[in-house]
């Protein structure tokens, strides 16, 4: 099951408050500016700093590949 349509648009980073990308096939919430996941677990998005994941620069060239070829959008647009 997806996450809701509604609690996506204002699901943002714990830490620097900015939009995420949603990996709904990877059950992850990820944020690129810091590099870091936040898993979803159950349909929860977790979202805790101390229990995100630091990602290296391969994922993280993998999860904006896969965001662009797949059309992920960000959770919400700064500005």
């Amino acid at each position: 099951m997806a996450l809701d349509s509604h609690l996506l648009e204002i699901l943002a980073c714990p830490e620097d408050k900015g939009p995420l990308l949603y990996f709904e096939g990877e059950g992850t919430l990820y944020n690129p500016r810091l590099k870091r996941r936040y898993e979803v677990r159950d349909d929860i998005p977790v979202m805790l700093v101390d229990e995100a994941t630091d990602v290296d620069d391969a994922e993280h060239e993998r999860l904006m590949a896969k965001a662009e070829a797949e059309g992920v959008a960000p959770t919400f647009e700064e500005g």
